[in-house]
């Protein structure tokens, strides 16, 4: 088999990134030397999470639906890309409405993006023969089990595919059968994240996603409203961590299938909500509020793969609440308009 072509600067393209992790997954990889084409229909996504990177020469935005068809080679500001000559050399797949609050409205772009959306990324990646990475999720092994024990990657996950949110934990589920099945008949390299809660700068406000909402409430006084109720339990890993994780995964030369990305701390979250009221000098309570559907309690990862793999969460949380506390009051006025 003829060894592929190296070049000078990789051609990279990130689905969904201008959303949360998407965003700082594309500055990793500029960092990194990369050209990065990053596609994103801005449901959930959000151009201020890129705009310090439109500056970039390496770097391009192309707002446009993975659930709909496209080619590539015909959007004239990607010339300098050559990609009929060079191609695509890695695909990251980030590609999916991701919203609490405002899940039912968007549940049928959902639906579509776990098999639609797929379908031409993956197509994509058969023609380029593009080295692909799928970003799925800790839904895939179902709820939380009682006793919080860590779930291996092996574990067969049990998920309701009649529930309200079954076309994002169902989707996810089918989405990696959609990857391995095309590992299996096409021979792509394909690779699957199974990322766990995480927390950082960017995350969208006002939208129950929890720790920015504490943030924001606990500066402004407020109440820091316990969503999934006082006795809520979760994990949480940094946002950078996460990125180097994905990277790891994605230039590894052995993929020992899919890997959890993730910590395996257990937190009380009314603890975290505590500790952020402190860190803030806030008088703000703390409430329990109402209940959402996209928002439950979820198993706790076993990492020892990633582990194996060179990986391990590094920032501790206090500092990872101490970054995200300071990004929120450098951008407290611009944050409070949205």
């Amino acid at each position: 088999m003829p060894k592929p072509l190296v070049f000078e600067k990789k051609n990279v393209l990130v689905t969904g990134g201008a959303g949360f992790i998407g965003s700082f997954l594309c500055e990793q990889l500029l960092r990194d030397g990369n050209r990065v084409i990053c596609v994103d229909n801005l449901a959930t996504g959000d151009t201020k999470n890129i705009e310090v990177l439109l500056q970039n020469s390496d770097f391009r935005f192309l707002r446009l639906d993975v659930n709909t068809p496209f080619e590539l080679e015909t959007f004239a500001e990607l010339a300098a890309f050559k990609l009929p000559f060079q191609g695509i050399q890695e695909i990251y797949h980030f590609a999916c409405p991701t919203s609490i609050k405002n899940f039912d409205q968007f549940k049928i772009q959902t639906l579509l993006s776990n098999s639609l959306g797929n379908y031409h990324i993956l197509e994509l990646a058969k023609k380029y023969r593009s080295k692909i990475l799928f970003a799925s999720s800790s839904v895939v092994y179902g709820q939380r089990k009682d006793g919080a024990q860590l779930v291996v990657e092996t574990e067969i996950g049990a998920v309701d595919q009649m529930s309200p949110r079954a076309c994002y934990d169902e989707g996810k589920r089918f989405s990696e059968t959609m990857f391995e099945t095309y590992r299996q008949v096409h021979g792509l390299d394909t690779r699957i994240v199974r990322v766990f809660r995480t927390f950082g700068p960017r995350m969208p406000l006002s939208d129950g996603q929890l720790i920015p909402d504490f943030i924001m409430n606990a500066l402004d006084g407020k109440d820091l409203i316990m969503y999934g109720g006082k006795d809520f339990r979760t994990s949480l890993v940094y946002v950078t961590d996460v990125v180097d994780a994905l990277v790891r995964v994605m230039g590894s030369v052995e993929y020992p299938g899919p890997v959890n990305i993730g910590s395996d701390i257990d937190l009380a979250l009314e603890d975290v909500a505590k500790q952020i009221i402190e860190m803030t000098d806030s008088a703000s309570k703390i409430v329990e509020g109402e209940s959402f559907t996209f928002l439950s309690e979820l198993a706790l990862p076993s990492i020892n793969r990633a582990k194996e793999m060179g990986w391990f969460p590094l920032t501790r949380l206090e500092d990872g609440l101490r970054r995200t506390i300071e990004y929120m009051k450098a951008n407290k006025i611009l944050l409070s308009s949205v």
